[in-house]
């Protein structure tokens, strides 16, 4: 059931009076956007039904859009042509990193940089189904990968990655790192010293860091957020598994939270299946 169906029934089964507002806490949070997050929208929105004296379901929902619509934020990428510009990729195994990885590349390749200015770096060493993912989806999509062996330096592959688009005069290196090592010392070491290495490779004010999420995971996606912003600073959100009607909330909760802005959503598993985050349109279909 979509937010806005889940609104409809709330309303159609409860009478609008001061009661409702603990219970209109429970369904926000069933649909991520946090207990906290919850609470506080309540509060406001109550605070606002009465001092408006608003008392119909309408006009709480246009309340409650405009106490949601600030929450949610996009991360819009500039680029410069003539200068290496990096993305790092960060995210825990199995919410579709490599992939979002394709994407983004496959889409920056068409509206961005030529083909050939583009190249993704297989620094996610520990797995070599992953290095073997990425050099098949840069085969599919005519952009080429910088890899090693399986079990090497991480830092290394990224420093080549960044390296060959220096040499062709700059370009972009969307990197794949690896998403959970055997205990959180080792990540937090191998994701610093990575990002060290993209920084020195990157130009001045060129280097990006996102965290892909699955949208569906609720809660975890926001614990994930934490465990990497503690290592790393993230500067925006890839989404995947996206479907704006389902449980919508966590996208307010990682901007209201965290500050966190989407930059693009994953609506699919083909690499067009990619669309660049519109707060607008999220807040739009959020509610209808």
């Amino acid at each position: 059931m979509s937010f806005a169906q889940k609104l409809k029934t709330f309303f159609s089964q409860n009478s609008i009076n001061e009661e409702i507002f603990d219970d209109f806490a429970d369904l926000l949070i069933e649909s991520d956007f946090g207990p906290k997050n919850a609470l506080e929208i309540c509060d406001q929105l109550e605070k606002i039904c009465k001092t408006k004296k608003i008392t119909s379901q309408e006009e709480i929902g246009e309340e409650l859009k405009k106490i949601i619509s600030p929450m949610v934020k996009s991360y819009k990428f500039s680029f410069q042509q003539d200068k290496t510009n990096v993305i790092l990729v960060l995210g825990v195994n199995g919410v579709g990193k490599t992939t979002s990885v394709a994407k983004m590349a496959s889409f920056f390749s068409k509206n961005v940089f030529p083909p050939e200015k583009i190249v993704l770096a297989a620094a996610d060493t520990y797995r070599a189904a992953a290095i073997e993912q990425l050099k098949f989806h840069g085969e599919k999509i005519g952009i080429r990968v910088v890899a090693h062996q399986n079990g090497s330096d991480p830092g290394a592959v990224v420093f080549d990655a960044g390296e060959a688009v220096k040499a062709g005069g700059g370009g972009l290196v969307i990197a794949d790192t690896a998403g959970r090592l055997h205990n959180k010392e080792n990540l937090v070491r191998e994701l610093k010293k990575i990002d060290k290495i993209a920084e020195s490779k990157a130009d001045e004010g060129c280097i990006r860091r996102i965290i892909a999420l699955d949208c569906t995971t609720g809660q975890n996606a926001l614990r994930q957020v934490e465990a990497f912003g503690e290592v790393i600073k993230i500067d925006g959100v890839f989404l995947t598994k996206y479907d704006s009607s389902a449980k919508g909330g966590v996208v307010a909760a990682l901007g209201k939270t965290y500050g966190l802005p989407v930059c693009f959503v994953g609506t699919g598993e083909k690499y067009d299946d990619i669309e660049v985050f519109s707060e607008e349109n999220y807040v739009k279909n959020l509610f209808e």
